[in-house]
């Protein structure tokens, strides 16, 4: 097939490469800078699924329709990102693979002649370099649309994928967006002290406030009647007992998550853009929990606080100390109580 992804980040090259090893021809939009060294040196992948090189067209955009196009982009840059693709993309099919929960409404209003479809990944890949990832955790990946069973276009693109990496068609993919959005909150704290996602997890008081993130994400779902999709051993049943946890046994969920990453320092994806001093996804993330709470008429100060703390963090580019963001945290508490 001739597939273009849309992003050179780390798993826009990730999964460009997995899909030109199966097979396919590949296309790739990336920057300026990233565009010469990929155009000469190829997307060079190390780790979790093995090394592997390959050579792909680079375009800035696309120019041609494709048979299929994955967006891989951050969150925030999604709608400029489809919109300066639409006349070529309106019509073929999508698959987003972002985090959050906007992007595959996104882009089923900006293509609204495209199938669209989103696509959750667990898998840990870092961004070294343009044309170059590392995979420090792999993982399935899961593809889906919509609230209910997966249908007939979600198998037949699910088997596309499996031939590249090991992909599921997940029922109820709204469900499944909101349970990896817990996950996602594993991103915030190692953004804001410089740590790795096990450090923060390993750092008692950290995983304390990394715990009352994601009880609040579980509450605030609730609240906004999600039915939470089933992802990595969680389900809806797990997280509404999760979420009603004293703070001593909740602590088991970072823990078992931590566990699963094995030892190579995994800094999540925001830590990542930081360090590359670009904007990070936070307000997709912890402040989506902020604004789905708003819109259930209810607080979510945990996920407030960790989002204004990533955007300080942005503008001074000086990592707090844990100590501070535990302080900050403690008083937080202290005075909703």
């Amino acid at each position: 097939m001739q597939i273009a992804v849309i992003g050179a980040g780390a798993l826009g090259g990730l999964y460009a490469t997995l899909l030109a090893r199966a097979g396919h021809d590949l296309t790739i939009t990336a920057r300026a800078v990233a565009r010469s060294l990929i155009q000469e040196n190829g997307i060079r992948l190390t780790g979790g699924y093995g090394d592997a090189q390959c050579r792909v067209q680079v375009q800035e955009t696309l120019t041609e329709t494709p048979d299929l196009t994955l967006v891989c982009t951050k969150a925030q840059d999604a709608t400029a990102a489809i919109a300066e693709n639409a006349e070529p993309l309106d019509g073929s099919p999508v698959i987003v693979v972002q985090n959050g929960l906007d992007g595959l409404r996104i882009a089923q209003n900006l293509l609204p002649n495209s199938e669209c479809f989103g696509l959750l990944t667990l898998i840990a890949a870092h961004y070294i370099g343009p044309g170059r990832v590392r995979v420090t955790t792999s993982a399935s990946s899961y593809l889906g649309r919509g609230d209910g069973k997966a249908d007939a276009a979600t198998q037949h693109w699910q088997a596309v994928l499996d031939e590249a990496f090991p992909t599921v068609a997940t029922d109820n993919f709204v469900g499944a967006q909101w349970t990896k959005l817990v996950v996602n909150m594993l991103n915030a704290l190692p953004a804001i002290t410089g740590l790795s996602v096990q450090a923060v997890i390993a750092d008692a008081p950290l995983r304390r406030i990394l715990t009352a993130s994601m009880q609040e994400t579980v509450q605030v779902g609730m609240a906004r009647y999600v039915t939470f999709g089933s992802l990595q051993g969680m389900s809806d049943r797990s997280l509404r007992v999760f979420a009603r946890l004293p703070m001593a046994l909740g602590q088991t969920l970072p823990l078992r998550m931590g566990a699963k990453m094995g030892a190579v320092a995994n800094l999540g994806s925001t830590l990542q853009s930081i360090k590359r001093a670009h904007l990070t996804e936070i307000d997709h993330l912890n402040g989506a929990v902020v604004r789905q709470a708003e819109l259930a008429g209810r607080p979510a100060p945990v996920n407030a606080l960790l989002t204004a703390l990533v955007h300080e963090v942005e503008s001074s580019r000086v990592f707090l100390k844990p100590d501070e963001v535990v302080a900050q945290f403690d008083q937080l508490t202290t005075t909703s109580h």
